[in-house]
């Protein structure tokens, strides 16, 4: 299935320059994807199989629910065990096959808020910590040409292709990889968007650095990432958990990160939408039933983390190369 997913999209990328660095890629591809690569991914796949053969479904990318709809699979139970087999679905909301699956983030409201000021219309996307896809479907649907998504999780890499097997959604395709491969295969991409990676970068102004250097002069970058509130150049730098999360390493003020990519080699930086993080856009639903904002959050007061930092604030900044 993925030798399949991955050769359709080159195929979409005929004559196009990514359809070279795709195939030096190939090889670190299917090392990843090697069944005994880690120990649940042999089930991950048992369910991928288990999944009713049909193609050709109508689907829809351009609505906040990403849908599917065929004939002889609505609300099939096989599909459902099968999709359930796949849990935790954190990156939504998809109903395929008439099966909702509410995920833990309303992603529909934060594309809302990131639609309106980027044009992707034939346009070639790299999605970096692309999740399962969700925004990846997304950006297709607002036109872009082609658009590929980059995520080391393999039960992602799996949901992926769950949503996309019913589909002739070939335009689109996520890798099992980490975006700093991109230092030994560079490429180019026409926009990138980093959502939600920044902070868990221990050097976040080498991310920035390896994105610039992946667009041509003109290229955009649409960052959306947590901030600290403020108006000096600083940073959150969490001497343990944020929000329950190990691996944030720093937050900054929006003065500091408008420096950093300046530093970077990004012009004409704005912030288009700053926002709350809240438990209705991000909590635990039947699809995800671990342990999700509201849990992370200060019992007493619900502006704090549980560690007592401010709460999650998060920006959507564009910039262009």
């Amino acid at each position: 299935m993925a030798k399949d997913n991955l050769q359709q999209f080159q195929q979409q990328l005929d004559g196009h320059p990514q359809s070279q660095w795709l195939e030096r890629l190939l090889p670190a591809v299917t090392d990843r994807l090697r069944p005994d690569s880690q120990r649940n991914f042999p089930g991950w796949l048992n369910a991928l199989a288990a999944l009713p053969e049909q193609r050709n479904a109508q689907v829809s990318l351009h609505t906040d629910t990403i849908t599917t709809q065929g004939t002889g699979t609505h609300n099939d139970p096989h599909l459902c065990e099968a999709l359930k087999q796949l849990m935790p679905w954190r990156k939504g909301p998809f109903c395929l096959h008439g099966i909702h699956i509410d995920t833990e983030w309303r992603c529909d409201w934060k594309w809302r808020r990131i639609a309106p000021h980027i044009d992707l219309r034939d346009l070639t996307v790299l999605d970096v910590g692309c999740g399962n896809g969700y925004y990846s479907l997304r950006m297709l649907g607002a036109g872009a040409k082609h658009v590929v998504g980059m995520d080391t999780s393999l039960l992602y890499w799996s949901q992926f292709q769950a949503v996309t097997r019913f589909t002739d959604t070939h335009r689109a395709t996520v890798l099992p990889l980490s975006v700093e491969c991109l230092l030994d295969h560079p490429a180019r991409f026409d926009v990138i968007f980093s959502m939600g990676v920044l902070y868990h970068r221990r050097q976040p102004v080498d991310h920035l650095q390896l994105l610039c250097d992946s667009l041509p002069v003109g290229g955009k970058l649409v960052l959306e990432t947590l901030i600290l509130h403020g108006g000096h150049a600083e940073a959150l730098i969490p001497p343990g958990r944020y929000a329950n999360m190990r691996n944030v390493w720093s937050v900054p003020t929006l003065p500091l990160l408008m420096s950093q990519l300046s530093d970077s080699g990004f012009s004409r930086i704005r912030c288009v939408d700053i926002n709350r993080t809240t438990i209705e856009e991000q909590r635990k639903t039947s699809w995800m039933t671990f342990n999700s904002l509201a849990d992370a959050l200060n019992e007493s007061d619900p502006s704090l983390t549980a560690e007592g930092h401010p709460g999650p604030l998060r920006a959507v900044i564009i910039a262009e190369k």
